[in-house]
Parts: C-alpha cells; sequence; structure tokens
C-alpha cells in the first residue's frame, strides 16, 4: 500500500483524480485527456491504486477507474483536524 499524500503530490494525479471526480472512466478516457503516453498515466493509475485512492474494476478487456471515496474522506478528515476544522469540514 502506497501513502495517499505522496500519490497526490504530483500534478498529474491530481488532474486524473479531478477527471475521476465527474465519474468512472476507463484508462484509455483518462489518457485521451493528457499530453503523456498510455503508459505514464498507466504508472499513475497505479501508483494511485496502490494508494488506495481510486479503485479499478475489469469488464471485459477494459479497466474503469473511480475514487475511493472513503479513503478521500479519511484524509479530508486528517486534513481538517490538523487545523482544528474537521467538526467544520464533517458539516458540509
Amino acid at each position: 500500500m502506497g501513502c495517499p499524500y505522496k500519490a497526490i503530490a504530483d500534478d498529474t494525479r491530481r488532474k486524473i483524480l479531478e477527471f475521476l471526480s465527474q465519474g468512472e472512466s476507463a484508462a484509455g478516457d483518462i489518457a485521451s485527456k493528457f499530453d503523456i503516453s498510455k503508459p505514464a498515466i498507466s504508472n499513475h493509475l497505479k501508483i494511485l491504486k496502490e494508494a488506495e485512492i481510486v479503485n479499478e474494476r475489469k469488464v471485459r478487456q477494459n479497466r474503469l477507474y473511480s475514487l475511493n471515496s472513503s479513503k478521500i474522506e479519511n484524509m479530508e478528515f486528517y486534513l481538517a483536524s490538523l487545523t482544528g476544522k474537521e467538526n467544520q469540514s464533517m458539516r458540509t
């Protein structure tokens, strides 16, 4: 399991997460949104998956990716606790 905070330190991975916030997407569709190689996108997705920030499911020959909401909520709660705003973030 990778470190989720280290995983989101990369700008490309954050942009992938932003794209996935719109809903589940195939790896090829994700790759089409970036000007880098498909293997590079695959590596970024692997890092996000190892950090448990994204879920992967296979449908025939496609791999579909989606956000792992519970992991992201845990990260959000932890970060909010550092500023003493954890109760506020739980209300929104």
